[in-house]
């Protein structure tokens, strides 16, 4: 039985939710999103709270259930509060600098990294003395930001001795010690 599929959605104010067909479009200050869901489930707005109802308890339909739900609450959220992801450059020399949508990075490598970000997400970077440089993006859309969150830690992940590369802003990672540590 779903859990998650089963409790409603708070619609906040300012924020509607439409269904059209086997399409969700929701609506707020920061935005609007659209998903698609399977048709065989049932989105429905009664109030200022959306519920979806599953038609049987076959395997499937409990999985969608609460993946749909839980698509539709990120999108509730993302429209009135949105996302904000920070990341942290952790190496001697590891630079970021934004231009518009264009992050440019500086990684260790003998070139300079260019991404160009979707625009529906708005980048930042700061860039402190003595401080790690700090990458923060927003949006209203959840997988889009997490998509581009791996891609830009996927040029250079923290590995485990030294701690450098590009991490999440409270991220722990589990240091090893090195060959010195086993010498006996």
């Amino acid at each position: 039985m779903s859990r998650i599929g089963k409790a409603p959605i708070e619609i906040p104010a300012g924020v509607t939710v439409t269904v059209n067909g086997d399409e969700v479009t929701v609506k707020g200050p920061k935005g609007t999103l659209t998903q698609k869901f399977n048709p065989d489930l049932d989105v429905k707005v009664e109030g200022n709270e959306v519920i979806v109802t599953r038609p049987s308890d076959n395997r499937e339909h409990r999985a969608q259930h609460g993946l749909y739900r839980a698509l539709i609450h990120n999108m509730v959220v993302g429209v009135s509060t949105g996302y904000r992801k920070e990341m942290e450059l952790v190496g001697v020399g590891y630079r970021a600098q934004s231009t518009g949508q264009v992050l440019e990075l500086s990684l260790g490598f003998s070139h300079a990294i260019y991404i160009k970000l979707p625009p529906e997400i708005k980048v930042e970077t700061k860039s402190e003395r003595n401080k790690n440089p700090l990458i923060i993006l927003e949006s209203d859309d959840k997988q889009l930001l997490g998509q581009v969150c791996a891609k830009i830690r996927s040029l250079r992940k923290p590995e485990p001795y030294k701690g450098k590369g590009i991490k999440f802003v409270g991220e722990v990672i589990r240091r090893k010690s090195g060959k010195s540590a086993s010498a006996k």
